[in-house]
């Protein structure tokens, strides 16, 4: 299971990252860096499998969340270097949240509940429907209004489920 962690700031740089030597997978992988503003910052290897909620571009100035996986080996160099499973461009029209979902449908965390409607949109990474039991997986669940309860419940604007 991936141990989803993020980390939340303003793209500073956006610039080439080199995985081989012979020029392989030129164009392809990218380094983000983000800086929080209060004096952390950390890189993000973007590879051609992060997955970008709803397929927003990037540029430097953008403030952005960045997940990746806190169980995954990294280099222990300054800034960190993750390599970015999601990234989300910040919204003030809605909210994110990467998780695991349990059978209630409430976050590993406890702080979100969800309430599904029959047309809530469910999709896959790939953007297929998705016609399976969504609880007990990772998702990625994009939302608006919330109730001001322990956990904050919402109904859901789309769901995309992390297989």
């Amino acid at each position: 299971m991936v141990n989803f962690l993020s980390f939340q700031g303003t793209v500073m740089e956006i610039s080439d990252f080199m995985i081989g030597a012979n020029g392989e997978g030129e164009g392809c992988y990218t380094l983000m860096s983000v800086d929080n503003g209060a004096g952390a910052s950390v890189n993000f290897v973007v590879s051609p499998t992060t997955y970008f909620v709803n397929q927003e571009m990037v540029a430097v100035g953008d403030r952005v969340t960045g997940y990746y996986d806190g169980n995954a080996p990294v280099p222990l160099i300054y800034p960190p270097q993750y390599r970015a499973l999601i990234i989300v461009k910040d919204n003030p029209y809605q909210d994110v949240k990467v998780d695991y979902f349990n059978s209630q449908l409430e976050s590993k965390d406890g702080q979100l509940k969800l309430n599904l409607t029959p047309y809530t949109p469910i999709i896959s990474r790939n953007g297929q429907p998705f016609t399976r039991s969504i609880t007990n997986r990772n998702l990625i669940v994009i939302y608006g209004p919330t109730t001001r309860s322990i956990p904050a419940q919402t109904t859901p604007y789309g769901i995309i489920v992390w297989c």
